[in-house]
């Protein structure tokens, strides 16, 4: 076993978000506890001109794989070419962000590793040269530390839990070939949602409401302090199951797992399966008319009255205290 970290980030149009950064950020505190370097590993249009920045996050070796063939994301060839780069460079930890992406890719490299795999961590330390990942279990109810008796370990990360560091580093930069032999699927057609607003998984405020919001109309409330704040509306599965909302909003175990530094819950009562993909939030809000709603139990603020009341007022005096 090596004791690099290949940190995998996935790009557009030379672009990366801030879950990408983290990747890259803690591959490379992790490989300084192992007393290696980190590699990063850009896949996705533009992957050369937006590795050559990733030295500033820790970065030491900086692979680009902008083959038409990746333009967008595809597990199977994903995950060969970064199993492939990850024996190259011969790599003891494997990790990404648990985007969506993330979390098709880790498993399909532990695989091709044959590499145990610990999902939507929360934190990542080395103790004696062993790789300890925290994670949660029981929908969020405990953390537990996990060891591997992998030689190699691969590590998805929860988004916003962990810090972006930069620096005046500076990174190797140089092309690879995505491995392109086997089985594949095909991408015949990519879709991306309307609206200027941050992806759930990226929005550092988020606005949820629930099925105390009685109707999809009034998600227009929720509209409206989001904007004040500059937040991204998210929602229960009771409300994207009634098609109140779409799939793509929805916080929780079968939804988006998130956690933004504010989390305001409105009208919703705090079903496990929520509560699940929520709870690691930095400052939880809840406006709920029960006073014995669960939610409020793992609430840091907790407003008990009529959501129809409290949010209009509330999004009338930040408006206030913002624009001044």
């Amino acid at each position: 076993m090596g004791n690099n970290v290949i940190a995998f980030v996935q790009c557009h149009d030379g672009e990366i978000k801030r879950t990408q950064l983290e990747a890259v950020s803690e591959g490379a505190r992790i490989a300084n506890a192992l007393g290696g370097g980190c590699v990063a590993v850009v896949m996705g249009s533009g992957a050369a001109d937006a590795a050559a920045g990733l030295g500033r996050y820790g970065a030491r070796t900086a692979r680009a794989i902008g083959d038409a063939a990746v333009a967008h994301y595809n597990g199977d060839i994903y995950g060969r070419t970064v199993a492939a780069l990850a024996r190259e460079h011969d790599a003891a930890v494997i990790v990404a962000s648990a985007t969506a992406a993330g979390k098709d890719l880790c498993p399909r490299v532990a695989a091709h590793l044959e590499a145990g795999y610990a999902a939507d961590a929360t934190g990542v330390r080395v103790e004696d040269g062993k790789l300890l990942v925290t994670r949660p279990v029981y929908a969020g109810k405990a953390l537990i530390d996990v060891g591997f008796e992998s030689d190699v370990a691969v590590v998805s990360l929860r988004p916003n839990n962990f810090e972006v560091s930069e620096g005046e580093g500076s990174a190797e930069v140089s092309e690879a070939q995505p491995v392109l032999e086997g089985p594949s699927a095909k991408v015949l057609e990519t879709r991306q949602t309307a609206g200027e607003r941050a992806d759930l998984t990226e929005a550092s405020i988020i606005v949820s409401g629930g099925r105390g919001m009685k109707g999809p109309e009034h998600f227009q409330l929720l509209e409206e302090l989001a904007d004040v704040l500059g937040a991204t509306v998210g929602a229960s599965r009771a409300v994207v199951d009634a098609g109140w909302r779409p799939h793509s909003d929805q916080v929780g175990q079968t939804g988006k797992t998130v956690s933004p530094k504010l989390y305001i819950a409105v009208g919703i009562s705090g079903a496990i399966q929520h509560i699940a993909g929520m709870r690691t939030s930095g400052c939880i809000v809840a406006i709920n008319k029960d006073p014995d709603a669960p939610i409020f139990k793992i609430a840091d603020y907790g407003i008990v009255g009529d959501l129809f009341e409290i949010v209009p007022r509330l999004t009338e005096e930040l408006r206030k205290v913002l624009q001044n």
